[in-house]
């Protein structure tokens, strides 16, 4: 079969499997972004709309950002909350089963365990697998789903979808940003999503201590000219002087990573001796190979790893890398 067949037959699959449970519960990767959140919120919320029992979750830190709080979040709760047994267990966003977390508990009281992705570098897990690596957004695969099942868009569905396709295409500006898209945000939007709401919410709220942290971020950036990388850490302490969370942090690695100069941007998260990293390209890096050198993974222009070590090595060893 060609590619375009295999992906109708997976999303048929996965439509099929969704159609037949009575419970689900939708689960996001750990820290859950807008792409995670927003493709479990929709697919639950549609759920649903169809007269199943249908919950969202995901694993501890069980910690909303604070700028995703406009969506419809009735069917999430802490992963102890969740009524067992499922029948079916879908994983959203998720390349790899270790990055559920707690959460990856719940697969063992689910009859079925369905993957939804979009990750180049899921190697397959789960009864029945929806992978598309040329998908913008998991969410945009779950609207496919959503409209294989032949289940009302409702605002709030709509809102989720539109949240996951916003914040993984970068604000429609990364190469993933399709034709298909486009059209998806369309009937969005005609389904009753503000995207003026939506983008106040995301881009331009957040505390005043984001602030503080942005400023120590900034203040600590390095640029590798020979290798066309800008790097800074974010440590712990920064959060906690400033009154905010982890959560609350996440648009740091795209100040940085606005250097002209560099093709590749680097944000280290330093917590007690281990490094968490989050890698950016312009798209002549891929990324996803660095981040695979540490055992991380993710996407060409965009990726993330752990290191057990310090930040200046984990730098070492990306230079090393380009």
């Amino acid at each position: 079969m060609s590619d375009e067949s295999d992906q109708e037959h997976s999303l048929q699959a996965a439509a099929g499997a969704i159609a037949a449970a009575d419970s689900i519960v939708a689960v996001g990767h750990i820290r859950p972004d807008g792409d995670a959140l927003g493709a479990s919120l929709a697919l639950a919320l549609a759920a649903r709309g169809a007269g199943k029992r249908a919950y969202v979750t995901f694993g501890e830190p069980f910690d909303m950002p604070h700028q995703f709080r406009y969506l419809d979040l009735s069917p999430l709760v802490p992963v102890d909350d969740v009524p067992t047994p499922v029948d079916l267990f879908v994983a959203c966003d998720t390349a790899a089963k270790s990055r559920l977390g707690s959460a990856a508990q719940l697969t063992e009281h689910a009859k079925s365990v369905l993957v939804v992705d979009h990750h180049l570098s899921n190697g397959g897990f789960g009864d029945v697998r929806y992978i598309d690596s040329s998908a913008s957004a998991t969410a945009e695969m779950a609207y496919r789903l959503i409209r294989e099942l032949g289940w009302e868009i409702t605002p709030q569905i709509g809102d989720a979808l539109y949240t996951g396709l916003v914040t993984d295409t970068g604000r429609f500006q990364y190469s993933v940003t399709s034709p298909a898209v486009h059209r998806i945000t369309a009937e969005l939007i005609e389904a009753g999503v503000k995207p003026e709401r939506i983008g106040r919410h995301i881009y331009e709220e957040s505390p005043f201590g984001y602030l503080l942290v942005a400023g120590r971020v900034l203040a600590r950036a390095h640029l590798e000219v020979e290798k066309s990388l800008v790097w800074s850490t974010l440590c712990m302490d920064d959060l906690g002087e400033s009154g905010i969370g982890l959560e609350d942090a996440d648009g740091l690695i795209d100040l940085i990573r606005v250097a002209q100069e560099a093709h590749v941007a680097c944000l280290l998260r330093v917590h007690e001796g281990t490094v968490k990293g989050s890698l950016r390209s312009r798209g002549e890096v891929d990324v996803a190979a660095i981040a695979a050198t540490f055992g991380g993974g993710g996407h060409h222009n965009a990726s993330g790893f752990t290191f057990e070590g310090e930040p200046e090595a984990a730098i070492k060893k990306i230079l090393g890398q380009l």
